[in-house]
């Protein structure tokens, strides 16, 4: 389809609408049906602008969305698709993309949305879109990596139509749920998409570095559709900053870095694509390099292996470990998170995880540990287990980019393995064993590793994506083996693209002072080339070995690290007291020891107390954490879940004796008429609460009425609107007009993606909040007065 050109995507609908006259909270893709020949026009004017493809007026056209509608989603795609196809009629070589957008529900842990419960929701829409007649599938707008990987699955289990995939980042270079775009590029080329990138966010001019970023990563051919500048507001009018020209010259700039496939999104009209055509006219795409990176990924952290020694945390793995086998007996999840989090705090880049025990339902098990810890921690997660249905399963649920544990060299197990490595596009370890057992040389051990290696590339794994485990021996039984090993590194590195892992700890089994034994080993293998040890990073000698070998090796550069490490050592201990410090509690997400902490403390403390002195400290931390970008929202929303467990066991005992009860200034929250869109208002509603505020959630769609009622009814001091479409802002400012008419001491703060703070002034607002850390600043402002 590219053929060493460019394609061009259409720009705007919903501004073309607007344009055209569309009622303020009318659902756009209805036009498909109730009015044709509007959705025809534009798209006639793109088509004689000169695109290549033009996007179906299916956006939202989902089950959920469309629940209230005359019309079933399925409906409304067969006639957007019928149209667009109309539009190009008797031309050749034009497409017609079926449009897919976000579903409008966060799925879980962050929401109520489960992962197979969006795949069925993309899968309606992907078969209505092919039974139509489209020719490319195109998600875009993503913000959360885990519904996007949803939506791909659906799309390649369905249909062998090419998938462009493009993500929203905001100024940050993250997406709303963290995201950032080496773990994007990261995820969905593992995943065999066709075309990367990104549209909507920012202008073109800020989204140059996400440009750059994508460029960097991606051996994908790669996508833009910029935003026409920010939305700005003038006498009842929004409109965007950017013209055309300067759109063309930005949008130019990229294409000359690497950029093949253009077009536009919020704010830009036939005549900026019309623009960018003319700008490029006689120029070729440039070629986009193969990259060879070794990357695992979750859904807010890439960690690159091969550059630097990087260390695989080994202790969720029940072998040996008593409590742990206990604590997945008995389902206690916090006891496997508590372990998690020791190891991210001392230093692991990537948790492996095993769930395997006889007496357990493993692959219920594995799903449950891994959807818990992605949102607790950051890290990558390797799924450790020896039962290939545990591991298709946990792969598939699991939000990022994991490793396999393991594939070895028996037929049995490549042809059981290997297709899930390709499929899910995740890294894989290879153990270097086959029929006839462990190999006792370095070369037999290289010719496992090329039996494996040059399997995978039948199934289409790259060898960047395969990561050799050549297996320790014990010393006490197979001493003359043990260097064999090692030796086998550089023979498998030297021949192959591929990196090494080891457990060098089974090297010292059987015998005493066994740390010294481990920590030489370590050593010993670091410089014979080992790049990530599977290893336990609370044992200080081990991580010391490690912290000097980077110094050594040139890996610490100026050696950072390693001074940060020793220049203040300190005996305290990174695990959280076992008599439960709530505030440590709600900070790290230990759900299941919230409720005992807090009913312990409350014996000791008021409830106001409580939650003066733990709860909203805790999350003051937990906000700045956020807004440093130390974490991420799955760790803010399961830190505020967490503290919304102690508050309702403060509630409960407040009415049980009668004491003080925490009785909170009000607040009212909606999205206003026309807007269904409330992902973001319902993270600010649950942050709110947890600081105390009483919130009267109205929820989306809401009369501007019901709204005035409520504020009077309730006499609510602070509003908190929000909007996420260009359409239903106007909206947004007649409310704030009604508001400010029948209510003037009530106090209105905005949010939403289409606003600025200056738009949010000029249509009356008091209060700009760009996420739900700033709308608690906005509260504690209002509720000081």
């Amino acid at each position: 389809m590219l053929d060493n050109n460019f394609l061009f995507f259409d720009g705007a609908m919903g501004t073309m609408l607007q344009q055209s006259g569309l009622k303020t909270g009318e659902l756009p893709e209805e036009l498909n049906i109730s009015n044709p020949e509007i959705i025809y026009n534009i798209h006639k004017k793109y088509v004689n602008a000169g695109v290549d493809i033009i996007t179906a007026n299916t956006f939202g056209a989902n089950r959920l969305k469309f629940k209230d509608s005359a019309h079933t989603a399925e409906e409304i795609i067969t006639a957007g698709v019928r149209i667009a196809k109309q539009s190009i009629e008797g031309l050749n070589n034009k497409y017609v993309a079926l449009d897919i957008g976000p579903i409008g529900t966060l799925l879980s842990p962050l929401g109520t949305l489960s992962f197979d419960e969006a795949y069925d929701i993309f899968k309606e829409q992907i078969l209505a879109g092919v039974k139509a007649g489209a020719d490319i599938i195109l998600f875009e707008t993503m913000t959360d990596i885990y519904e996007l990987k949803a939506a791909i699955l659906a799309a390649k289990e369905n249909t062998h139509l090419p998938i462009f995939s493009t993500m929203s980042f905001q100024d940050n270079g993250r997406t709303f749920t963290g995201t950032d775009v080496a773990t994007f590029v990261s995820v969905v080329e593992g995943l065999g998409v066709d075309v990367l990138g990104v549209n909507c966010s920012l202008g073109p001019n800020a989204l140059q570095p996400i440009v750059d970023a994508l460029i960097k990563y991606s051996s994908t051919p790669i996508m833009v559709q910029a935003n026409a500048g920010l939305p700005k507001y003038k006498n009842g009018i929004s409109y965007y900053d950017i013209d055309p020209d300067e759109y063309s010259h930005e949008i130019n700039t990229m294409a000359k870095k690497g950029v093949a496939i253009l077009g536009g999104c919020c704010g830009t009209t036939p005549e900026y694509i019309s623009s960018i055509i003319n700008s490029l006219d006689g120029l070729k795409p440039v070629a986009i390099s193969k990259k060879h990176y070794t990357s695992t990924s979750s859904s807010s952290k890439t960690v690159f292996i091969g550059d630097e020694v990087k260390i695989i945390g080994e202790r969720i793995n029940p072998t040996g470990k008593k409590m742990l086998k206990e604590a997945l007996r008995d389902n206690d999840l916090d006891y496997v998170i508590r372990e998690a989090i020791a190891q991210q705090d001392t230093g692991s880049d990537i948790l492996d995880v095993n769930v395997g025990l006889p007496d357990i339902d493993e692959k219920e098990m594995m799903i449950k540990i891994v959807t818990e810890l992605q949102g607790v921690i950051s890290l990558p997660l390797q799924i450790d287990s020896s039962n290939s249905d545990v591991i298709e399963a946990a792969v598939r649920i699991y939000n990022g980019k994991p490793i396999i544990n393991s594939v070895n060299g028996k037929k049995e197990s490549m042809d059981a393995i290997l297709p899930i490595v390709k499929k899910y596009g995740t890294l894989v370890v290879a153990l270097t064993l086959d029929e006839e057992g462990i190999p006792k040389t370095a070369e037999k051990r290289l010719a496992i590793a090329s039996n494996i290696i040059n399997t995978a590339k039948e199934y289409g794994i790259a060898e960047e994506n395969i990561l050799i485990d050549p297996l320790v021996l014990t010393a006490s039984a197979e001493q003359a083996a043990v260097m064999e090993t090692l030796k086998a590194i550089p023979l498998i590195k030297n021949k192959y693209n591929v990196k090494i892992v080891l457990g060098t700890s089974n090297v010292s089994f059987g015998l005493p002072n066994r740390k010294l034994l481990n920590t030489t080993y370590l050593s010993i293998a670091l410089g014979y080339g080992l790049d990530a040890p599977i290893t336990d990073s609370t044992n200080e000698a081990l991580m010391g070995v490690i912290k000097s070998f980077k110094v050594i090796a040139n890996q610490d550069i100026d050696s950072k690290d390693y001074i940060e490490a020793y220049s203040n050592v300190t005996t305290e201990s990174t695990r959280i007291n076992s008599n439960g410090d709530l505030k440590e509690i709600i900070i790290r997400g230990l759900k299941d020891e919230a409720t005992k902490a807090s009913k312990e403390l409350l014996n000791q403390y008021t409830p106001l107390d409580l939650v003066n002195e733990f709860m909203i400290p805790a999350l003051d931390i937990v906000g700045e954490k956020y807004e440093k970008q130390e974490i991420f929202l799955p760790q803010l929303i399961r830190s505020a879940e967490t503290s919304k467990l102690v508050f309702e066991k403060i509630k409960e005992m407040t009415l049980k004796d009668g004491s003080e009860v925490i009785d909170s200034n009000k607040i009212l929250l909606a999205t206003v008429k026309g807007d269904i869109h409330d992902i973001g208002k319902n993270i600010v509603k649950l942050i709110l609460e947890n600081y105390g505020y009483k919130i009267f959630d109205l929820g989306k769609d809401v009369d501007i009425d019901q709204i005035l009622e409520t504020v009077q009814k309730e006499n609510i001091s602070l509003v908190g609107l929000s909007a996420l479409m260009t359409t239903t802002v106007k909206n947004m400012e007649l409310t704030i007009k009604a508001l400010k008419a029948t209510s003037p001491q009530t106090k209105i703060m905005v949010g939403g993606a289409v606003l600025t703070p200056d738009y949010a002034s000029k249509i009356g607002a008091d209060y700009y909040s760009k996420d739900a850390r700033g709308a608690v600043d906005i509260a504690r402002e209002v509720f000081s007065k």
